[in-house]
Formats: structure tokens, C-alpha cells, sequence
């Protein structure tokens, strides 16, 4: 059983699927779906496309540089089997998925970092841009407990003239 990798998208191509385009210089183009090979045809670049590998890895989304995927290219050798060796690999295997875990918490965590700062930015400039629709500027004034803190609140008369609340 092969396994392709479909040309656009990079994902794999099971036997009996996919499309398969020949072009004149008898270059093979395998396509894992109808999406991938009508993208083709209009001509896109997928490394433009941002559901594609190729995207991905470009704009930093994918860990790209792990060691850990070397294993698994194919191998087209035979190979004799011994027990020890079987052995050895599966521990192996176990081992290489503990460090593949690892460096993609590690990669998720490093993506994520900024986020959380991010937010609070955009829920302050929020805050402060509709302060006039949460509190009555004059209370605001009185009490300056109700503001939040490092934000400062700019409340001219005229807002107060084009808003009047009740308390």
C-alpha cells in the first residue's frame, strides 16, 4: 500500500483516492480532493493559501524544524527483523513521542504567549472608548474608584450634554 502526498495540500492520499493530473512533460501531479485540484487550475501559489502546509510551516504555524519527523520518511530498503532491534525501536518510539509532546506544548505555549496581554489591550481600548455607556460621566468624576486602574478616562462636558444618564 502507497501512500501519496497530494501536491497542493501536503496532506496524504490513500489508495483509490484523489485526483491525478499528467502534464505534458509527463510531470505527476496527485490531488488528495477536487478543492486542491481546482485551486491548481486557477493557478494559486498554496504557499498563499492559508489551509495549506506549505502556508503554515512559511508563516511559522507548524513546527518545522523538529528532528522527530526524520523518522518518519520512508524507507524503501528491506530490512531484517531481530528482536532486540523491534524492541529497541518501540522503546524508541515511545521516547520520540514524549519529546514530539513536549516540543509541541512548548511550540503552542511560545504561539500563545502574547495573547493574553493582547486581549486585555483590546478590552481596555473598549472599555475606554465606551466608558460613557457603562457609567454616567459625572459619577465617574465624583468617584474615581470606578474607573479601572492604568486607564485614564477622558470625559469632556459636551459628552455629558450629548449622553444624559440618570443615576
Amino acid at each position: 500500500m502507497r501512500l501519496e502526498k497530494c501536491w497542493f495540500c501536503s496532506s496524504t492520499i490513500y489508495p483509490g483516492h484523489g485526483i491525478q493530473f499528467v502534464r505534458n512533460d509527463a510531470k505527476i501531479f496527485r490531488f488528495c480532493r477536487s478543492k486542491c485540484h481546482k485551486n491548481f487550475k486557477m493557478k494559486r501559489n498554496p504557499r498563499k493559501v492559508k489551509w495549506t502546509k506549505a502556508y503554515r510551516r512559511l508563516h511559522g504555524k507548524d513546527m518545522t524544524q523538529d528532528s522527530t519527523f526524520e523518522f518518519e520518511r520512508k524507507r524503501n530498503r528491506p530490512e531484517r527483523y531481530d528482536r532486540n532491534i523491534t524492541e529497541n525501536t518501540l522503546k524508541a518510539i515511545k521516547k520520540i513521542e514524549k519529546v514530539r509532546v513536549d516540543r509541541e506544548a512548548r511550540h503552542h505555549t511560545m504561539r500563545m504567549k502574547g495573547k493574553k496581554a493582547k486581549e486585555q489591550r483590546e478590552a481596555a481600548k473598549e472599555l475606554e472608548q465606551g466608558i460613557h455607556m457603562v457609567k454616567a460621566p459625572a459619577a465617574l468624576q465624583k468617584e474615581p474608584s470606578l474607573t479601572l486602574p492604568k486607564i485614564k478616562v477622558k470625559v469632556s462636558h459636551q459628552q455629558a450634554e450629548n449622553h444624559p444618564m440618570e443615576e
